[in-house]
């Protein structure tokens, strides 16, 4: 009995006390470890592999909508990447048609302004040929005028009546138009 012996130079020389291992703790525990093996792999074991197996089925379902979920927030960024881009296309095509209008106004503007130029420049000569012609006219009234009065002193009498008058305008009439 070599174990026999063994255990009991072992059981001597082990410390004593409530952990202290003991052949008969060894196998007391070593029973009952197997026992609570067999119990267990009969009673919960399917339980435990079972909420495992669903646990495991929830999570992939998750993970595949994650996976959908991430393929059409894909998707809607490319059609809102897309739409960005039209946006984009669209405000440069109205900011260039808007530059164009402008081009054009400032062109009819400036038509309009030379127009309007043009137009005081005629108003303008003719209101200063008007003016012209009211002082060569006013001139001419006070050349006869001092016609007149020369006359009158050449003469010596006063030259007042409607004939005189005409024939000095006539004579003035007759001396422009030889200059002119």
């Amino acid at each position: 009995m070599p174990v026999a012996a063994f255990l009991q130079a072992v059981a001597e020389e082990a410390p004593k006390g409530p952990f202290a291992l003991t052949p008969g703790v060894s196998f007391w525990t070593l029973v009952i470890f197997l026992i609570l093996l067999f119990a267990l792999a009969k009673t919960a074991w399917p339980a435990i592999l079972k909420a495992v197996e669903e646990r495991e089925r929830s999570i992939q379902v998750q993970l595949d909508a994650a996976a959908k979920a991430n393929a059409e927030a894909q998707r809607v960024l490319a059609v809102y990447q897309q739409q960005i881009a039209a946006a984009h296309e669209e405000a440069q095509a109205i900011v260039a048609a808007a530059r164009q209008a402008g081009e054009r106004l400032r062109g009819d503007l400036v038509g309009k302004g030379r127009a309007e130029q043009e137009e005081l420049l005629v108003r303008a000569r003719r209101e200063i040929g008007l003016e012209k012609d009211k002082a060569l006219t006013e001139l001419r009234r006070e050349a006869v005028e001092l016609s007149i009065a020369a006359a009158s002193k050449v003469i010596g009498r006063n030259v007042d009546n409607e004939a005189d008058r005409r024939l000095v305008q006539e004579y003035l009439a007759n001396l422009e138009s030889s200059r002119s």
